[in-house]
């Protein structure tokens, strides 16, 4: 039975109510302990800013221009760098909060069940305390959060208007640009190649009012920064890495950790062509969803989520702030296709918290064993993730009330 709209906004204040909780217990027990935070680097954006900096010319944040208001505003507010802190984290619980509420729109706007609803919402509200105290010190809600504004449009056939939001996520982080083939497709089959087209022109209109005036004041800045991105080397916590790594433990490979573009790298023999191969690899599987055209608003979540899961899976970059993309949209998937990637997930963030932050630098600078096998094992798990979200499942039933 589909979920009515009462039984969905009780579901969604629960959720919101556990979100709190679980923001609340992140400060606590064990939560807070070694924390890794990039909020002084934030800080220092916000401040250059508040200080009259143009980005990209005075200083150059290595993210894309529609991030800076994440780091502008609790500069604005704070004097000090506790108090950046505090507001930071209330700007990115306001948007954790938002997620919830758009997660509750989408699962309405696909007629999930109240089985569906009651644990996508509950995994939604959970997760920050299955992910660990990254949650609190990344601005990753943000662009999460646009994501699901953007999916909810989309479901409710507001076409335009989700091309926009997510037009406007793609300039707070470049992400969720592996997301518009699939929503383009979506409209195109529904309504047509001019609506699609159209589609693109909103979202690429929106994104060229927030990048262009960056651009036209520091064009140099905004290409380094860009290019920085994605000239990345394979990073410690791939997937490449990661087999890398298990050869190092099981057969005496020689590698080296080497720091760099802002990450710790793995350097050793072929590590260059196996970024590249896994960028190809990625590439290819992306290509592959993205000739997916959805017929439904559960399958544009379900196709949706699997570019995002592929991006991720299957990068040469993967930083543990990476799985809060997945959590906001991978809950939403239906079916019984729904529920078991939903258990994996939820695996993917329990092994991303047993090593992140208590056992990274004991994996950083020693390559210890533990942290390694633990960082293989969610990475394959991903894998796994990708290959129920794309597996086609025919006699997948969907969730019961």
């Amino acid at each position: 039975m589909t979920a009515g709209r009462r039984f969905t906004s009780l579901a969604a204040l629960a959720a919101a109510a556990l979100f709190l909780a679980s923001w609340a217990a992140l400060h606590t027990v064990w939560y807070d302990d070694g924390e890794i935070v990039d909020t002084p680097v934030y800080e220092r954006y916000g401040n250059a800013v508040e200080d009259g900096g143009v980005p990209y010319r005075d200083f150059r944040p290595e993210y894309p221009p529609g991030a800076l208001p994440a780091f502008v505003l609790p500069a604005l507010v704070s004097d000090d760098a506790d108090g950046f802190r505090d507001a930071f984290e209330w700007l990115m619980l306001a948007c954790g909060l938002a997620g919830v509420g758009l997660a509750a729109v989408v699962l309405a706007g696909i007629g999930a069940t109240r089985a569906h609803v009651a644990g996508a919402l509950a995994l939604a509200g959970g997760f920050p305390l299955l992910l660990g105290s990254v949650v609190l010190t990344r601005f990753d809600l943000f662009p999460a959060a646009l994501v699901l504004g953007a999916l909810a449009a989309f479901v409710h056939g507001r076409d335009r208007l989700g091309s926009g939001v997510l037009g406007a996520a793609v300039a707070v982080k470049l992400y969720p640009a592996v997301l518009l083939p699939v929503v383009l497709g979506w409209v195109w089959r529904r309504r047509g190649r001019r609506e699609a087209l159209a589609c693109l022109g909103v979202a690429a209109g929106v994104l060229a009012a927030i990048v262009l005036p960056f651009l036209a004041l520091a064009p140099e800045g905004l290409a380094r920064s860009v290019g920085h991105q994605l000239s990345r080397p394979l990073q410690l916590e791939s997937l490449g890495s990661a087999l890398y790594l298990a050869a190092h433990h099981l057969v005496g490979l020689d590698v080296e950790m080497r720091s760099g573009h802002g990450s710790q790298n793995l350097h050793a023999t072929g590590t260059g062509v196996a970024a590249l191969l896994l960028t190809l690899l990625q590439l290819a599987a992306l290509a592959w969803i993205w000739t997916r055209r959805p017929g439904s608003p559960a399958e544009l979540v379900r196709w949706s989520a699997a570019a995002l899961v592929a991006f991720v899976a299957l990068g040469k970059v993967l930083s543990p702030q990476f799985p809060i993309w997945l959590a906001a949209v991978v809950p939403l998937v239906a079916g019984l296709r729904g529920l078991r990637a939903s258990l994996l997930l939820a695996t993917a963030l329990v092994l991303t918290q047993a090593w992140f932050p208590s056992r990274y630098w004991d994996l950083a600078r020693e390559l210890d064993p533990v942290p390694s096998g633990l960082v293989l094992a969610r990475d394959l798990v991903l894998v796994a993730l990708l290959v129920v979200l794309v597996k086609d499942d025919r006699g997948a039933a969907p969730r019961s009330t």
